[in-house]
């Protein structure tokens, strides 16, 4: 996903990293995610460091997305196959919708997602392409492989689980009806996988929240703190999982974002975030993306945020 003119939440007061971020108390209490932010810092190059929002802003957006979605340097290793969904387990009773942004096919069908649909404050495009790697592995398909990975994941815990999108449509679908799915389905959690497209250098994750919005068709209010609480927590886990750190390049170190413009979150009656899992344009960061092993960390990140989440 890109940064292309978005209408952030007003700056924070920055705090001192001692007090801040449930990301980085939760970094310091396992001492595996701290050997691997470690590792993470050690091998990135100087570059990588410092950073601010604006830097994403304007930034490259996407780079040839191949009819495909593939590439000859990603890993093929495929997502385990769907189990058949469990009558017990932790989160017996819990519906999650899972969000994989974009779509492999988008590209054909420009008329249909450059449409504006109404995002409750204004109107936007129906969808984009996304980005992809410099290599041509797009993030359509990226976001579909930890999708499918994520529900497996939560289905072996007894969760219900519906995907907005499984490879199954032709395009889309359009922000608004991705939001319509996981309110429809009373979802208990919503989480959207992105990947960036932002420039070479910037790294890391992000997690963006939604901000407090009362406008037109969008009311997030009552949204607001409980999708922050399920951010943080995925934040957390992403961090201790995978060994990623939070995105050098925005959210000020912390891996969370707050937004105001994305219709995913604005139409959202049910605790909802995206992720946007490493920046594709970055060779470090897309060799991780591009990783299945890697995914599959991602995948289980996530999920055991949303656990952490479910569970209270």
């Amino acid at each position: 996903m890109s940064y292309r003119g978005p209408e952030f939440e007003p700056a924070q007061p920055r705090r001192s990293p001692l007090r801040r971020p449930l990301v980085v108390t939760l970094a310091a209490l396992v001492p595996g995610a701290l050997l691997g932010w470690v590792v993470y810092a050690a091998d990135a190059g100087p570059g990588d460091a410092g950073g601010s929002d604006q830097a994403a802003v304007g930034a490259p957006t996407s780079g040839p997305v191949s009819p495909t979605g593939s590439s000859p340097t990603a890993d093929d290793e495929q997502p385990p196959s769907t189990p058949a969904p469990t009558t017990s387990g932790f989160l017996k009773g819990k519906v999650v919708v899972i969000d994989p942004g974009h779509n492999p096919n988008n590209f054909r069908h420009t008329a249909e997602i450059n449409r504006k649909v109404d995002i409750g404050t204004n109107r936007k495009e129906c969808d984009t392409t996304g980005t992809s790697t410099n290599s041509g592995y797009a993030e359509a398909r990226f976001t579909l492989d930890v999708a499918q990975r994520l529900r497996a994941l939560l289905q072996s815990q007894g969760a219900t689980v519906k995907l907005t999108q499984d490879g199954d449509r032709s395009y889309g679908p359009c922000v608004d009806e991705r939001a319509r799915i996981g309110n429809t389905a009373h979802a208990d959690a919503v989480v959207s996988i992105h990947a960036d497209g932002s420039a070479a250098g910037n790294r890391g994750f992000h997690v963006i929240l939604p901000a407090s919005v009362h406008a037109g068709s969008a009311d997030t209010r009552a949204i607001a703190a409980p999708s922050r609480d399920l951010g943080e927590r995925i934040a957390g886990d992403f961090v201790r999982v995978t060994g990623s750190a939070p995105s050098n390049y925005i959210g000020d170190g912390t891996g969370l974002v707050t937004r105001k413009d994305l219709g995913g979150l604005n139409l959202s009656t049910v605790p909802k975030v995206f992720i946007e899992c490493g920046n594709m344009r970055d060779t470090k960061d897309a060799a991780l993306l591009t990783s299945g092993a890697w995914r599959q960390k991602a995948a289980q990140g996530i999920s055991e945020g949303i656990v952490s989440f479910l569970r209270g």
